[in-house]
């Protein structure tokens, strides 16, 4: 079912978008979503109750779990998906009358479960549960995918990035490499998963992320003059601006030179120094002997330029205190999507699954729980059937992973805070096997193990 309708006026582009409610999500989602509501009004099945889950069939190439990240954003945009006059005004452009006076009135009134927001996830964990009439569930799709693919492949490229740095501060520093609200979504998912800070300052208005940030190499060239360039102009002025806890640039221009520069100018109690080009860990060690030797022994080394985990896991030798990451945080570090999909799993109490080829589905609502030996090391992740008992282990702990989240259209989850997810998975970091936190390729971190449904149970 595909439809087209025309495009906004030549040269009118900007006032016509401007007509669109900006409090509104109704409008982010597929065209298809809403051809398939119209199409089942029209023959009586949107009013069938139905059940679909957000899933993952595999991890990104060499990862050996993921993280739960955007839940929050997503029951916040939950509450806003609603079609106003401007909504309708461009639905109805494909769609019929009947389908938009209903979309006029809708209202999620569905039930949601889910992973916890800074929890593991691994192929096939059913990491969402909406449970409503297909006609409230189809719509919500694009939605639910577009907020948990992103904000979960960031957040699980920047816990790698956290486990590698080890216990060294980290700072997201990727805005310039992503569209704009891309960067502010990044900055919350890194933070999350571990991140000291962020230099997006509108994270730090929408999410409260901690900020961070100094000058580029632009200040220092600004200062050069006709005699040429004067390094010492450009760092007294920032440290007259910053005080001496700043963090001076030394790269530039000679680093040799532009270390021995910062000092004279800030004095032994310069806050730290950053280099941003060349062979870091190289550099790492020739600045930290020269810090040292002009007494500056308390001031910290910051490296960045082109980082990933990779790149952090080879510092951790070198005498690099702060890591600044870019790029790579903010797209996925190479897997810029989780590569969850949201799929039916029952039509009124009846399984229904997908059994096209690689792209197969467990039909049935599920519930998960994940064992634990008493030491607090993860062992193993099991799918059940939601109508049956939950397994249980002799001498494991056993924990239930999905809790509720939406509950008649109502917000149903605890109150938790950004704070709350990130002390989850710095615990949960902790309760993974060793060889869960390897950068190499190497199978999941646990298995999971999918508890058949009595009726296909062998008698």
């Amino acid at each position: 079912m595909t439809q087209g309708y025309d495009a906004p006026p030549p040269g009118d582009t900007a006032a016509y978008s401007g007509r669109v409610s900006r409090d509104s999500t109704a409008l982010f989602t597929d065209q298809y979503e809403l051809t398939m509501l119209s199409a089942a009004l029209a023959d009586g099945s949107a009013h069938r109750h139905c059940s679909f889950e957000v899933f993952a069939r595999r991890l990104p190439d060499g990862r050996r779990y993921g993280i739960v990240a955007g839940t929050a954003r997503l029951v916040a945009a939950l509450s806003n998906f609603r079609f106003g006059d401007p909504e309708l005004e461009i639905v109805s452009r494909f769609l019929d009358d009947a389908t938009v006076e209903w979309l006029r009135d809708y209202r999620f009134g569905g039930d949601i479960d889910g992973y916890r927001e800074g929890d593991f996830y691994f192929p096939g964990s059913p990491i969402l549960s909406v449970r409503g009439t297909f006609a409230e569930c189809v719509l919500l799709e694009t939605l639910i995918l577009s907020i948990l693919n992103h904000d979960s492949a960031i957040a699980s490229a920047a816990a790698r990035m956290v486990s590698a740095a080890d216990g060294r501060p980290m700072i997201e520093m990727g805005s310039r490499r992503t569209h704009e609200e891309s960067a502010v979504a990044a900055s919350r998912a890194a933070y999350l998963a571990g991140f000291t800070a962020t230099s997006n300052l509108e994270a730090v208005r929408r999410h409260g992320v901690p900020g961070a940030g100094t000058s580029a190499h632009a200040f220092t060239l600004l200062h050069t003059t006709p005699d040429g360039p004067d390094e010492a102009a450009a760092f007294r002025a920032q440290v007259a601006a910053l005080g001496v806890g700043t963090t001076l640039l030394v790269d530039t221009y000679d680093i040799t030179a532009g270390v021995e520069t910062a000092v004279e100018v800030a004095g032994p109690g310069l806050g730290g120094v950053r280099i941003d080009s060349g062979d870091l860990g190289v550099l790492a060690r020739q600045v930290r002997g020269q810090l040292d030797g002009l007494g500056a022994t308390g001031t910290k080394i910051v490296v960045s330029g082109d980082l990933d985990e990779y790149a952090v896991a080879a510092l951790r030798a070198e005498p690099v205190d702060v890591y600044g990451v870019g790029t790579s945080v903010v797209v996925g570090s190479g897997a810029p999507t989780a590569g969850m999909v949201y799929k039916l799993v029952e039509v009124d109490g009846i399984p229904v699954e997908k059994r096209s080829s690689n792209k197969a589905s467990r039909g049935g609502v599920k519930k998960a729980v994940r064992f634990a030996r008493d030491t607090g090391t993860l062992v193993e992740e099991v799918v059940y059937p939601a109508h049956s008992d939950a397994p249980g282990a002799a001498g494991l702990e056993v924990t239930e992973l999905l809790v509720p989240l939406v509950r008649g259209g109502e917000t149903a989850c605890e109150a938790t805070t950004l704070e709350d997810s990130r002390s989850l998975l710095a615990a949960g970091l902790v309760s993974l096997p060793w060889e869960g936190l390897k950068l190499s390729h190497g199978e999941p971190a646990i298995p999971v193990r999918f508890a058949e449904p009595e009726s296909r149970r062998a008698p």
